[in-house]
């Protein structure tokens, strides 16, 4: 079982009582402590025009983390493609894991919030067929031996040769965000690696391997439980005031981005033996940083990761 996290940045319009860096420089170095302590990757959001700062440059934060550490893998989750010319994604998701030695996971998914897609011009109801023509055209980019030419629906390129080269072979690990079975079946058939979403409940993540492994299996491969990875907030305290707080903040993080109330079953909160003593429990997670965030995240890698050192489960992000 491999831990890893999951999550964003806040670089909040600047004033005289803050400095719009300073989220991107406590996400950074809560990413290292998180390397230091033997985690093994983060993945990083992508979102526009919310107000309060969510990461929007996600490739320019991973290839500024990747300078500052050696191991920790470094993941987009997602890279939303049908905002994206796929060229210039291609290219600059290359350079990324070139620099960091071939570290990079490649998350990529449709988008969902329809103030994105109205920011961008782009109608919402395109999100499929963007997605599906843009990831033809970056897996062509990262694979063609000989200059290409391509002509699609909303793209046209002729005869190109795209740079840089991947340092991975034949092109960094993808991975895609998928819900329900319809879409978790294609993922698998499409044999790339899966992300489950953070809010549905342990059953719901149990049904969604169930179906993906059913579909490795029936296409003729092997299913690898390090193919999946599933986020789940956690908080680890012993302290119920404490707890109380963290959902708290969790239920108000969910409700800011979607004005939806988040189910019970979809966070652990509680002290280590909260993380192994649910059999329905599939991952663990992190709170992000500052002195609570870094505590529980001390805890987490000391006290919760040594209890899954043999369970041969699947990669968490956290």
């Amino acid at each position: 079982m491999q831990f890893g996290l999951f999550g964003s940045a806040a670089a909040r319009r600047g004033g005289p009582e803050f400095d719009s860096s300073e989220g991107f420089r406590d996400f950074v170095d809560y990413n290292i402590e998180a390397e230091a302590l033997g985690l093994h990757g983060t993945f990083v959001v992508e979102h526009h025009f919310t107000g309060y700062g969510q990461v929007s440059a996600t490739l320019n934060l991973l290839t500024w983390l990747g300078a500052r550490t050696r191991r920790l893998r470094l993941g987009t989750a997602v890279i939303v493609l049908p905002w994206h010319n796929p060229v210039l994604l291609a290219e600059q998701a290359a350079t990324l894991d070139l620099l960091s030695g071939g570290r990079l996971d490649f998350g990529i998914g449709k988008g969902y919030r329809y103030n994105e897609f109205a920011g961008f011009c782009v109608p919402m109801e395109e999100a499929d067929a963007r997605f599906d023509e843009a990831l033809d055209v970056i897996v062509k980019a990262w694979t063609a031996e000989e200059p290409f030419s391509h002509r699609g629906r909303y793209w046209c390129f002729d005869s190109i040769v795209v740079e840089p080269p991947t340092a991975q072979k034949p092109h960094p690990p993808i991975w895609m965000g998928a819900g329900g079975e319809r879409s978790v079946r294609r993922v698998a058939q499409q044999g790339y690696n899966l992300l489950l979403g953070q809010y549905a409940s342990p059953e719901d993540v149990g049904r969604s391997i169930a179906v993906y492994r059913d579909a490795i299996e029936a296409s003729g491969r092997r299913f690898d439980p390090m193919q999946v990875g599933v986020t789940r907030a956690f908080f680890v305290t012993d302290n119920r005031a404490e707890k109380e707080a963290a959902l708290e903040r969790r239920l108000q993080n969910r409700m800011r981005q979607l004005k939806l109330a988040t189910r019970p079953d979809g966070t652990v909160h509680g002290g280590p033996d909260r993380a192994t003593g649910d059999p329905r429990i599939v991952n663990g997670g992190g709170s992000g940083g500052g002195a609570r965030g870094r505590e529980s995240l001390r805890r987490f890698a000391r006290e919760v990761m040594p209890l899954f050192a043999e369970a041969p489960t699947k990669r968490l992000v956290v």
